[in-house]
């Protein structure tokens, strides 16, 4: 099983010691993910139940409301949540973006209407 840890890297030492007493393995953090080997879990446990103690570890952390955890097969992936603000600044630089673009386009527009000058 794998814990891709995504902007949280840093805790990932400490997430690994979370979760070794609840699932009697300690993982090994490398890069931006924390490895545990599935045959040396406790018996039954599932990735859905792993995902509890992840939500758990970050609520701990008082990062819960910016992360969703999500479960892909045999691999957790924690995504970092967008604000609404965040948000809302990227609609906004896309409108923008869509005005330059049609104003842009207007003036091509004008440019390619207009009469050659004769001499």
């Amino acid at each position: 099983m794998k814990i891709l840890l995504g902007t949280l890297k840093d805790k990932g030492d400490e997430l690994a010691e979370f979760l070794e007493p609840r699932i009697g393995v300690k993982g090994e953090v490398s890069g931006g993910e924390l490895a545990i080997e599935d045959g040396s879990m406790k018996k039954g446990l599932r990735s859905r139940h792993v995902k509890t103690y992840v939500k758990r570890f970050l609520s701990i952390e008082k990062v819960r409301s910016k992360y969703r955890v999500l479960v892909e097969g045999p691999e957790l992936r924690l995504v970092e949540i967008e604000t609404d603000e965040e948000i809302e600044e990227e609609l906004e630089k896309e409108a923008t973006k869509k005005k330059t673009e049609a104003y842009s386009e207007g003036q091509a527009a004008k440019e390619a209407e207009k009469p050659p000058p004769q001499s």
